[in-house]
């Protein structure tokens, strides 16, 4: 009747079926990957972003001040043993270095040792702005690569040049010999002059011959002189010991008398 109907209509749970299904596990997967076209792939390589190179490379840029201040105390003390190197020394021969032995490089500073050359090893960093501020300006073409400095408080250049005949790990660049720069062609004429006091010995000779020469031209007319004033001397006396007449003078007869 109406009254059955009215509480059907009030109860929702009557319509409910008397059997319910319920899915268990994973959903359905409904997007795969895909690769992407190749006409879009090379639509994005060619759009891609790329920073601008730097105008300056990383590396040549100035250090950071606190790195600077960190080395700034050792490289004071290095610039100073520079600067006391070339003052204390009259031969600063700059050379290139190639790797060798660690016996063979003790043994080339020890046949330079005995003949008063030390080695000294400075980076370019180092002696660059040394040599920029001094009267060594010249030298700093021969720092371009690993160098190391021969140097003596004498002129030991042909003792330097023997040695380093033996050693081709080792190239000679260039001097300074006494406040004079030279060449490698230089040095090797530097070397084949002779020994200082030989030089002076032959200086003060070539200086004194023109003087020994006037003064044997000056004496030699009073000598000449002397030597006829002698002669006349000695006539006159040998005619007179013998009662004959005098002889006349030379350069003068008889007849004029």
């Amino acid at each position: 009747g109406p009254g059955a109907g009215a509480g059907a209509e009030r109860c929702p749970a009557a319509w409910l079926p008397a059997l319910q299904l319920l899915r268990r596990g994973s959903k359905a997967v409904t997007r795969h990957w895909k690769a992407m076209h190749f006409q879009r792939q090379k639509l994005l390589a060619v759009t891609e972003y790329l920073p601008p190179r730097p105008a300056v490379p990383p590396r040549c840029l100035p250090r950071d001040t606190s790195e600077g201040l960190q080395e700034d105390g050792l490289a004071r003390v290095l610039r100073r043993q520079v600067e006391d190197t070339f003052r204390s020394s009259r031969m600063v021969a700059v050379c290139q270095y190639n790797s060798m032995p660690n016996e063979d490089l003790v043994m080339f500073q020890h046949y330079l040792r005995r003949h008063n050359i030390h080695v000294k090893f400075f980076h370019n960093e180092v002696v660059r702005p040394v040599l920029e501020q001094s009267k060594y300006r010249n030298l700093l073409p021969l720092f371009v690569c690993r160098n190391i400095l021969l140097v003596s408080p004498e002129t030991r250049a042909r003792e330097m040049l023997r040695v380093l005949k033996g050693v081709p790990q080792v190239n000679l660049l260039g001097a300074c010999i006494d406040d004079t720069i030279l060449s490698r062609q230089g040095v090797e004429n530097f070397a084949q002059l002779p020994p200082l006091e030989a030089s002076q010995g032959q200086t003060v000779a070539a200086l004194s011959l023109p003087s020994s020469q006037t003064s044997s031209l000056l004496q030699r007319g009073p000598a000449h002189l002397t030597a006829l004033l002698d002669e006349h001397i000695r006539r006159l006396r040998d005619a007179g010991d013998s009662g004959g007449p005098a002889e006349p003078p030379p350069g003068r007869s008889a007849g004029n008398q």
